[in-house]
């Protein structure tokens, strides 16, 4: 993945999702909100990386505005697996604030270059 910040840290939370996932399905036997939250959490990074690639400055704030919504909907599903006692409350408290974190930098991302005229 490019060197990005977002890039490389929307990787890494993939990587953490997918080792929750296997996690879940292994010893919870669990296979709905683990499908949920994998399908979310690495669409953050694969949206990160069109957008890296996208077209034009409109096609980029597109694909985070996309990624955004997949990180928001997988703090959802981190919330929805804690209230439940899937997971752990530092596996849940680990993985949203790594999420939150690329939350906001999206964000960021996304209101500058909307400010320098998209």
């Amino acid at each position: 993945m490019s060197e990005s910040i977002v890039g490389k840290k929307s990787f890494d939370l993939a990587v953490n999702i997918i080792t929750v996932y296997k996690k879940l399905v292994a010893d919870k036997k669990e296979f709905v909100l683990s499908k949920q939250i994998l399908r979310s959490g690495t669409s953050v990074g694969a949206n990160v990386r069109e957008a890296l690639n996208g077209q034009s400055k409109r096609d980029f704030v597109h694909k985070l505005s996309i990624s955004q919504k997949e990180c928001d909907e997988t703090i959802y599903w981190l919330e929805l697996l804690f209230a439940t006692e899937y997971i752990s409350k530092n596996e849940f408290e680990d993985l949203r604030n790594q999420a939150s974190e690329i939350l906001k930098i999206i964000r960021s991302i996304i209101l500058t270059t909307k400010s320098n005229n998209l």
